[in-house]
């Protein structure tokens, strides 16, 4: 990955990927049995967004900054961009617009008491908040007992907090904690290519990305694949080292705790009447306990006489 911020590479490799996906057929042009490529052509993907060839061959070389909103809608629809794929290409030109090459070290946004109360106040339901980078920010007792494996990890930051990145790609554990660890995988690097969309100039984003390159063959392949990926909800299945399978779904929430860094408040529950959701009782039952047990004791002052 080419780690300089605003860099026209990224640009070039996601336009080219999502051009490489879509057959004539499917755009409804002519096929030709001299074709080399299954994809679209450049020139194909001008025609279809109506602008020249010489002016799309520019964009896709990521001279982006200057596009206007009209054509890079036009763009986004020859090549079929979904929702989250279209607000990635807008972000990358508006990130394009104001090319810096120097990363900055973006400072960390601190989660409000309020926050933690609510948090708290969950306690049939895990939930945590989770940055743009996967940093677990802030937990209830719940989450830190169900995803005790991720919190235990050595990947953990000298906080004690978990990055979700680092744990599925760098801990091999991740493999036996996320039955569906590929998936889990897919999900978590297309919710950072979407991250690095909207902050290229991140320092600490960047050296994530740089160490999960070097360090993981998996994550280089699903960070060659520019999938893009804004909100991760639906089902997540896990084999918790102490209650065995549990099957729950998760929803992620928009948690606007500043104008510009993104945090999501992340809910795992189980379905009523299934043995997925005895097996999270008894995890927030020894939730509460640690949670009491971690509490200073209180001592009550003496009554005096009535």
């Amino acid at each position: 990955m080419d780690q300089r911020p605003g860099n026209r590479g990224e640009i070039r490799d996601f336009l080219a990927s999502r051009r490489a996906r879509i057959t004539p057929a499917q755009a409804g042009l002519p096929t030709s049995a001299r074709r080399r490529v299954a994809g679209l052509r450049r020139e194909e993907v001008a025609v279809l967004a109506g602008v020249s060839t010489e002016w799309y061959t520019r964009l896709e070389k990521g001279h982006i900054g200057g596009v206007s909103e009209d054509v890079l809608d036009a763009v986004a629809r020859a090549l079929r961009l979904d929702d989250d794929e279209r607000t990635y290409l807008f972000d990358l030109a508006r990130s394009s617009r104001h090319e810096s090459r120097t990363p900055s070290r973006r400072r960390d946004v601190e989660v409000p008491p309020r926050v933690q109360w609510l948090l708290d106040s969950m306690t049939m339901s895990s939930a945590f908040v989770r940055n743009g980078r996967t940093d677990i920010v802030a937990s209830n007792p719940l989450a830190r007992v169900l995803l005790a494996p991720m919190f235990d990890s050595a990947t953990v930051d000298k906080r004690g907090r978990p990055n979700i990145a680092r744990y599925i790609f760098l801990d091999p554990g991740a493999h036996d904690f996320f039955v569906d660890w590929e998936a889990a995988g897919v999900a978590t690097a297309a919710l950072l290519r979407a991250e690095v969309g909207r902050e290229p100039r991140d320092r600490a984003l960047r050296e994530l990305v740089g160490e999960l390159s070097t360090l993981s063959p998996e994550f280089r392949s699903q960070w060659a694949a520019h999938d893009v990926l804004m909100r991760h909800d639906g089902v997540k299945r896990l084999q918790h080292p102490d209650v065995g399978h549990l099957e729950l779904t998760f929803q992620s929430l928009d948690l606007p705790l500043s104008r510009r860094a993104v945090h999501d408040l992340i809910i795992y529950t189980a379905e009523p009447g299934t043995a997925s959701e005895d097996r999270l009782k008894l995890l927030a039952i020894w939730a509460a306990t640690q949670s009491r047990a971690a509490q200073p004791t209180r001592h009550s002052p003496q009554s005096g006489p009535l």
